[in-house]
Protein backbone atom coordinates (compact mmCIF):
# COMPACT_ATOMS: atom_id res chain seq x y z
CA UNK A 1 0.00 0.00 0.00
CA UNK A 2 1.58 2.85 -0.98
CA UNK A 3 -0.07 6.10 -0.52
CA UNK A 4 1.87 9.52 -1.31
CA UNK A 5 1.37 12.50 1.41
CA UNK A 6 4.30 14.37 0.58
CA UNK A 7 6.11 15.14 -2.44
CA UNK A 8 10.10 14.55 -2.16
CA UNK A 9 12.87 14.86 -4.48
CA UNK A 10 16.10 12.10 -3.75
CA UNK A 11 18.76 12.09 -4.60
CA UNK A 12 20.67 9.13 -6.23
CA UNK A 13 22.16 7.94 -3.69
CA UNK A 14 18.78 7.68 -1.18
CA UNK A 15 16.79 5.84 -4.35
CA UNK A 16 19.25 2.86 -4.63
CA UNK A 17 18.93 2.38 -0.85
CA UNK A 18 15.02 2.83 -1.64
CA UNK A 19 14.92 0.68 -4.73
CA UNK A 20 17.24 -2.16 -2.43
CA UNK A 21 15.11 -1.85 0.62
CA UNK A 22 11.98 -2.35 -1.81
CA UNK A 23 13.70 -5.21 -3.15
CA UNK A 24 14.45 -6.99 0.24
CA UNK A 25 11.29 -6.35 1.76
CA UNK A 26 9.53 -8.44 -1.24
CA UNK A 27 11.40 -11.24 -0.63
CA UNK A 28 11.00 -11.30 3.14
CA UNK A 29 7.09 -10.77 2.41
CA UNK A 30 7.39 -13.37 -0.03
CA UNK A 31 8.54 -15.65 2.61
CA UNK A 32 5.92 -14.68 5.02
CA UNK A 33 7.66 -12.20 7.23
CA UNK A 34 7.67 -8.65 8.11
CA UNK A 35 10.63 -6.82 9.16
CA UNK A 36 11.11 -4.10 11.68
CA UNK A 37 13.51 -1.18 10.47
CA UNK A 38 16.45 -2.96 13.08
CA UNK A 39 15.86 -5.95 10.60
CA UNK A 40 16.12 -4.04 7.48
CA UNK A 41 19.08 -2.49 8.47
CA UNK A 42 20.92 -5.74 9.53
CA UNK A 43 19.74 -6.77 5.60
CA UNK A 44 21.64 -3.92 4.58
CA UNK A 45 25.20 -4.36 6.44
CA UNK A 46 25.14 -8.02 6.05
CA UNK A 47 25.04 -7.38 2.39
CA UNK A 48 27.72 -4.63 2.63
CA UNK A 49 25.43 -1.97 1.82
CA UNK A 50 25.99 0.34 4.28
CA UNK A 51 28.79 0.53 7.45
CA UNK A 52 27.73 -1.28 10.71
CA UNK A 53 27.16 2.36 12.41
CA UNK A 54 24.59 3.56 14.53
CA UNK A 55 24.59 6.79 12.34
CA UNK A 56 24.05 4.50 9.35
CA UNK A 57 21.18 3.06 11.33
CA UNK A 58 19.71 6.49 12.10
CA UNK A 59 20.58 7.54 8.07
CA UNK A 60 18.55 4.43 7.21
CA UNK A 61 15.35 5.00 9.14
CA UNK A 62 15.37 8.91 7.66
CA UNK A 63 15.45 7.45 4.18
CA UNK A 64 13.15 4.86 4.84
CA UNK A 65 10.38 7.20 6.40
CA UNK A 66 10.64 10.25 4.00
CA UNK A 67 10.30 7.50 1.03
CA UNK A 68 6.86 5.80 2.90
CA UNK A 69 5.33 9.41 3.01
CA UNK A 70 6.25 9.84 -0.61
CA UNK A 71 4.53 7.15 -1.57
CA UNK A 72 7.84 4.80 -2.77
CA UNK A 73 7.30 2.27 -0.47
CA UNK A 74 4.34 0.74 1.11
CA UNK A 75 3.37 1.36 4.60
CA UNK A 76 2.54 -2.22 4.94
CA UNK A 77 6.09 -3.13 4.63
CA UNK A 78 8.13 -2.30 8.08
CA UNK A 79 5.85 -3.12 11.30
CA UNK A 80 6.52 -1.71 14.99
CA UNK A 81 6.02 -4.78 17.20
CA UNK A 82 6.47 -2.59 20.36
CA UNK A 83 3.02 -0.48 19.29
CA UNK A 84 -0.18 -2.12 18.95
CA UNK A 85 -4.07 -1.07 19.35
CA UNK A 86 -6.01 -3.64 21.00
CA UNK A 87 -9.77 -3.42 20.17
CA UNK A 88 -12.60 -5.77 21.15
CA UNK A 89 -14.38 -8.60 18.79
CA UNK A 90 -16.98 -7.74 17.15
CA UNK A 91 -19.84 -9.88 14.69
CA UNK A 92 -21.76 -8.67 12.25
CA UNK A 93 -24.36 -11.75 12.68
CA UNK A 94 -24.52 -15.09 14.52
CA UNK A 95 -23.63 -16.69 11.59
CA UNK A 96 -20.40 -15.06 11.22
CA UNK A 97 -19.24 -16.07 14.86
CA UNK A 98 -20.50 -19.94 13.68
CA UNK A 99 -18.50 -19.43 10.24
CA UNK A 100 -15.64 -18.53 13.01
CA UNK A 101 -15.89 -21.01 15.52
CA UNK A 102 -15.66 -23.65 13.06
CA UNK A 103 -12.42 -22.46 11.11
CA UNK A 104 -10.75 -22.05 14.14
CA UNK A 105 -11.21 -24.43 16.47
CA UNK A 106 -7.99 -26.14 17.55
CA UNK A 107 -6.61 -29.01 19.78
CA UNK A 108 -4.03 -29.50 21.92
CA UNK A 109 -1.33 -30.99 19.81
CA UNK A 110 1.45 -31.88 22.60
CA UNK A 111 -1.41 -33.03 24.48
CA UNK A 112 -0.86 -37.00 24.07
CA UNK A 113 3.23 -35.79 23.50
CA UNK A 114 5.91 -36.50 26.01
CA UNK A 115 7.25 -32.72 26.14
CA UNK A 116 5.86 -29.10 26.84
CA UNK A 117 7.80 -26.91 25.17
CA UNK A 118 8.03 -23.02 24.72
CA UNK A 119 9.98 -20.42 22.99
CA UNK A 120 11.46 -17.51 24.78
CA UNK A 121 12.83 -14.50 23.03
CA UNK A 122 14.88 -11.68 24.33
CA UNK A 123 13.51 -8.79 22.06
CA UNK A 124 9.91 -7.96 21.70
CA UNK A 125 10.58 -6.75 17.86
CA UNK A 126 11.43 -10.33 16.91
CA UNK A 127 8.23 -11.88 18.03
CA UNK A 128 6.80 -11.13 14.65
CA UNK A 129 9.86 -13.75 13.13
CA UNK A 130 9.02 -16.23 16.00
CA UNK A 131 5.08 -16.12 16.07
CA UNK A 132 4.58 -18.29 12.25
CA UNK A 133 6.80 -21.05 13.12
CA UNK A 134 5.55 -21.58 16.87
CA UNK A 135 2.23 -21.08 15.68
CA UNK A 136 2.71 -23.51 13.02
CA UNK A 137 4.25 -25.77 15.64
CA UNK A 138 1.42 -25.21 17.98
CA UNK A 139 4.21 -23.65 20.71
CA UNK A 140 3.40 -21.06 23.01
CA UNK A 141 6.18 -17.85 22.45
CA UNK A 142 7.06 -15.41 25.08
CA UNK A 143 9.06 -12.23 24.74
CA UNK A 144 11.60 -11.62 27.71
CA UNK A 145 12.03 -7.96 27.55
CA UNK A 146 15.76 -8.51 28.47
CA UNK A 147 15.68 -9.61 32.00
CA UNK A 148 12.34 -11.16 32.84
CA UNK A 149 10.36 -9.52 35.58
CA UNK A 150 10.35 -11.35 38.80
CA UNK A 151 6.20 -11.74 38.90
CA UNK A 152 6.97 -13.00 35.39
CA UNK A 153 9.14 -15.66 36.11
CA UNK A 154 7.72 -16.84 39.39
CA UNK A 155 4.48 -17.51 37.35
CA UNK A 156 6.41 -19.10 34.09
CA UNK A 157 7.62 -21.40 37.00
CA UNK A 158 4.80 -22.41 38.83
CA UNK A 159 3.08 -23.03 35.11
CA UNK A 160 5.75 -25.66 34.27
CA UNK A 161 5.72 -27.46 37.48
CA UNK A 162 2.03 -27.77 37.18
CA UNK A 163 2.70 -29.03 33.60
CA UNK A 164 5.36 -31.74 35.28
CA UNK A 165 3.21 -32.77 38.08
CA UNK A 166 -0.34 -33.16 35.66
CA UNK A 167 -1.31 -37.00 35.20
CA UNK A 168 0.32 -36.89 32.19
CA UNK A 169 3.53 -36.19 33.49
CA UNK A 170 4.93 -33.58 30.90
CA UNK A 171 8.52 -32.79 30.75
CA UNK A 172 8.47 -29.14 30.21
CA UNK A 173 11.70 -27.62 28.59
CA UNK A 174 12.22 -23.70 27.15
CA UNK A 175 13.83 -22.82 24.19
CA UNK A 176 15.63 -19.85 24.56
CA UNK A 177 16.85 -17.16 21.72
CA UNK A 178 18.90 -14.21 22.95
CA UNK A 179 21.69 -12.00 21.50
CA UNK A 180 25.65 -12.96 21.75
CA UNK A 181 26.52 -10.04 23.81
CA UNK A 182 27.36 -9.55 27.95
CA UNK A 183 23.78 -9.26 29.11
CA UNK A 184 22.23 -11.39 26.09
CA UNK A 185 24.47 -14.27 27.44
CA UNK A 186 24.08 -13.74 30.79
CA UNK A 187 19.87 -13.33 30.59
CA UNK A 188 20.24 -17.55 29.59
CA UNK A 189 21.63 -17.89 32.98
CA UNK A 190 19.45 -15.68 34.68
CA UNK A 191 16.21 -17.69 33.24
CA UNK A 192 17.78 -21.18 34.50
CA UNK A 193 18.90 -19.52 37.90
CA UNK A 194 15.69 -18.21 38.56
CA UNK A 195 13.09 -20.73 37.15
CA UNK A 196 14.91 -23.42 39.27
CA UNK A 197 14.91 -21.36 42.24
CA UNK A 198 10.87 -21.16 42.08
CA UNK A 199 10.69 -25.10 41.58
CA UNK A 200 11.61 -28.07 43.28
CA UNK A 201 12.37 -29.66 39.85
CA UNK A 202 14.96 -28.58 37.70
CA UNK A 203 13.37 -27.43 34.58
CA UNK A 204 14.93 -27.71 31.08
CA UNK A 205 15.99 -24.42 29.86
CA UNK A 206 18.10 -24.72 26.17
CA UNK A 207 19.61 -21.83 24.45
CA UNK A 208 19.29 -22.43 20.76
CA UNK A 209 20.33 -19.16 19.86
CA UNK A 210 22.73 -17.13 19.42
CA UNK A 211 25.93 -19.20 19.57
CA UNK A 212 29.24 -18.98 18.21
CA UNK A 213 28.71 -21.63 15.90
CA UNK A 214 26.42 -19.60 14.52
CA UNK A 215 27.83 -16.59 14.26
CA UNK A 216 30.91 -18.67 12.56
CA UNK A 217 27.83 -19.96 9.97
CA UNK A 218 25.85 -17.43 8.68
CA UNK A 219 28.55 -14.84 9.68
CA UNK A 220 26.01 -11.87 10.69
CA UNK A 221 27.80 -7.92 11.25
CA UNK A 222 29.33 -7.41 14.26
CA UNK A 223 29.37 -4.73 17.24
CA UNK A 224 31.68 -3.52 19.49
CA UNK A 225 30.80 -5.03 22.66
CA UNK A 226 29.49 -2.49 25.60
CA UNK A 227 32.51 -1.60 27.94
CA UNK A 228 29.75 -0.20 30.06
CA UNK A 229 27.89 -3.43 31.05
CA UNK A 230 29.01 -4.87 34.33
CA UNK A 231 29.50 -8.38 32.37
CA UNK A 232 31.36 -7.22 29.64
CA UNK A 233 35.19 -8.04 30.81
CA UNK A 234 34.01 -11.68 31.67
CA UNK A 235 32.46 -11.61 28.14
CA UNK A 236 35.63 -10.24 26.34
CA UNK A 237 37.61 -12.67 28.08
CA UNK A 238 35.81 -15.38 26.34
CA UNK A 239 34.78 -14.37 23.53
CA UNK A 240 36.30 -11.24 22.51
CA UNK A 241 35.57 -7.24 21.74
CA UNK A 242 33.09 -8.00 19.44
CA UNK A 243 29.17 -8.72 19.95
CA UNK A 244 26.07 -9.64 17.64
CA UNK A 245 22.73 -9.69 17.78
CA UNK A 246 20.00 -11.57 17.27
CA UNK A 247 18.02 -9.42 14.84
CA UNK A 248 20.66 -9.76 12.33
CA UNK A 249 20.06 -13.53 11.83
CA UNK A 250 18.00 -14.25 8.31
CA UNK A 251 14.18 -14.32 9.87
CA UNK A 252 14.08 -17.61 8.15
CA UNK A 253 17.38 -18.84 9.92
CA UNK A 254 15.69 -18.07 13.49
CA UNK A 255 12.23 -20.04 12.08
CA UNK A 256 14.53 -22.92 11.06
CA UNK A 257 16.37 -22.92 14.11
CA UNK A 258 13.09 -22.90 16.50
CA UNK A 259 11.70 -26.16 14.08
CA UNK A 260 14.77 -28.43 14.50
CA UNK A 261 14.68 -27.84 17.94
CA UNK A 262 10.56 -28.96 18.27
CA UNK A 263 12.01 -31.45 16.01
CA UNK A 264 14.55 -33.02 18.36
CA UNK A 265 11.37 -33.68 20.70
CA UNK A 266 8.22 -34.34 19.03
CA UNK A 267 6.68 -37.22 18.03
CA UNK A 268 5.77 -37.25 14.67
CA UNK A 269 3.37 -40.15 14.59
CA UNK A 270 1.48 -38.90 17.91
CA UNK A 271 1.40 -35.28 16.14
CA UNK A 272 -0.40 -36.66 13.03
CA UNK A 273 -2.71 -38.59 14.83
CA UNK A 274 -3.75 -35.70 16.61
CA UNK A 275 -4.06 -33.40 13.47
CA UNK A 276 -6.17 -36.10 11.91
CA UNK A 277 -7.98 -35.94 15.04
CA UNK A 278 -8.50 -32.07 14.70
CA UNK A 279 -10.18 -32.54 11.13
CA UNK A 280 -12.76 -34.39 12.48
CA UNK A 281 -14.19 -32.34 15.00
CA UNK A 282 -13.60 -29.42 12.34
CA UNK A 283 -15.98 -31.31 10.04
CA UNK A 284 -18.66 -32.32 12.99
CA UNK A 285 -18.42 -28.36 13.89
CA UNK A 286 -18.96 -27.04 9.95
CA UNK A 287 -22.09 -29.68 9.63
CA UNK A 288 -23.52 -28.43 13.13
CA UNK A 289 -22.78 -24.76 12.25
CA UNK A 290 -24.90 -25.08 8.85
CA UNK A 291 -27.35 -26.60 10.19
CA UNK A 292 -27.77 -23.53 13.06
CA UNK A 293 -27.46 -20.84 10.15
CA UNK A 294 -30.21 -22.96 8.45
CA UNK A 295 -32.45 -22.31 11.36
CA UNK A 296 -31.36 -18.45 11.69
CA UNK A 297 -32.51 -18.30 8.13
CA UNK A 298 -35.65 -19.95 8.68
CA UNK A 299 -36.57 -17.48 11.68
CA UNK A 300 -35.37 -14.73 9.88
CA UNK A 301 -38.58 -11.90 8.87
CA UNK A 302 -39.51 -11.76 5.50
CA UNK A 303 -38.63 -8.24 3.61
Amino acid sequence: MKICYIAKDFSAASLAIIDKAHEIITDYQAQGFDLTLRQLYYQFVSRGLIPNRQSEYKRLGTIINDARLAGLISWLAITDRTRNLVAPTCWESPAEILDAAASGYHVDYWEDQEYRPEVWIEKDALTGVISGVCDELDVPYFSCRGYTSQSEMWGAAQRLVRQAEAGHGYIPIIFHLGDHDPSGIDMTRDIVDRLNLFSENAIDIERIALSMDQIQEYDPPPNPTKLTDSRAAQYVKLYGDSSWELDALEPSVIADLIREAIGRIRDLDCWEQTEAREEEHKRVLQESSEEIKERLREREPEA
